[in-house]
């Protein structure tokens, strides 16, 4: 029973990411984050639209990013309670774990979301208050869909009940809501600033740092915060992808409104135009 749901849990975030294809991310921001703002509550429930159905988009191509994560995430779950009993309940390794995986907390994230969005505002930086509208609006959905997992399987903590981390017990282990945060809003800075190296490899290595903190701190096991930070990444370069393909004209049809582009028959040498309605 577990596997098929492990399944499904890591289909989420990759195949979502297809759901808006658009042009490649440029450092210049476009639409500009007034426009996001606008449409924050629209675009939150496009979003969740595209990371619950995401599975139903799945590819042959997918096998080579799904069956790696898959077995990994197999594997750990049957080497999480080996793993976790091998570290300490307190001390030192505790104390520093809880200290650096506040860098994965909402309010932490949430922060930095808000930190770019006012200095973008202040200082006129588009790309900044867009970086802000961005965060915020993959947070809303991160927590979300990590509220709605963690009700479903249930799994205990690592120093929860008999400690062997069991799912459907009550608990509220899996996946780790600090990894999801702090890759989702790694990744959506990243994303942003992909002309910047030192920007992408900090983002990216605090992400990681918080990630490995929470097993440390024994909040959680191993495979809760790889599963975690894959769902924080995938949900991260979804809202930024669906971002640029909005800007580009992009985005899912409307079921009224169609979207019209031009087609061309090579057969044939025929041109016409193709109707796309959205239902």
């Amino acid at each position: 029973m577990l596997l098929p749901l492990l399944l499904l849990l890591l289909t989420l975030p990759a195949s979502a990411a297809r759901a808006q294809q658009g042009p490649s991310p440029t450092p210049t921001p476009t639409p500009p984050a007034a426009s996001l703002e606008r449409r924050f509550l629209k675009n939150v429930l496009r979003d969740q639209k595209a990371i619950w159905t995401s599975p139903l988009r799945l590819r042959g191509d997918d096998a080579k990013w799904l069956v790696p994560l898959t077995l990994a995430t197999a594997g750990l779950v049957s080497t999480d309670r080996r793993v976790a009993g091998s570290l300490d309940d307190s001390g030192a390794q505790v104390r520093a774990g809880e200290a650096v995986s506040k860098l994965g907390s909402f309010y932490t994230a949430a922060g930095v979301s808000a930190a770019f969005y006012v200095a973008g505002r202040y200082k006129g930086n588009a790309r900044a208050r867009e970086t802000g509208v961005l965060g915020a609006e993959a947070l809303v959905n991160a927590v979300i869909v990590h509220s709605v997992l963690k009700a479903a399987t249930q799994r205990e903590r690592p120093l929860e009940g008999d400690r062997r981390g069991r799912f459907f017990e009550g608990g509220t282990s899996f996946p780790s809501a600090h990894s999801v945060h702090a890759w989702t809003i790694a990744t959506v800075v990243a994303r942003q600033y992909s002309d910047r190296r030192a920007v992408r490899l900090g983002a990216y290595g605090l992400a990681a740092a918080a990630s490995l903190a929470r097993v440390a701190a024994r909040k959680h096991f191993p495979s809760d915060v790889l599963v975690g930070g894959a769902i924080g990444y995938g949900i991260g370069r979804y809202v930024h992808r669906a971002s640029k393909a909005g800007a580009a004209g992009g985005g899912e049809p409307s079921p009224l409104f169609p979207q019209i582009a031009p087609a061309f028959d090579r057969r044939s040498g025929a041109y016409g135009v193709r109707l796309t309605w959205g239902f």
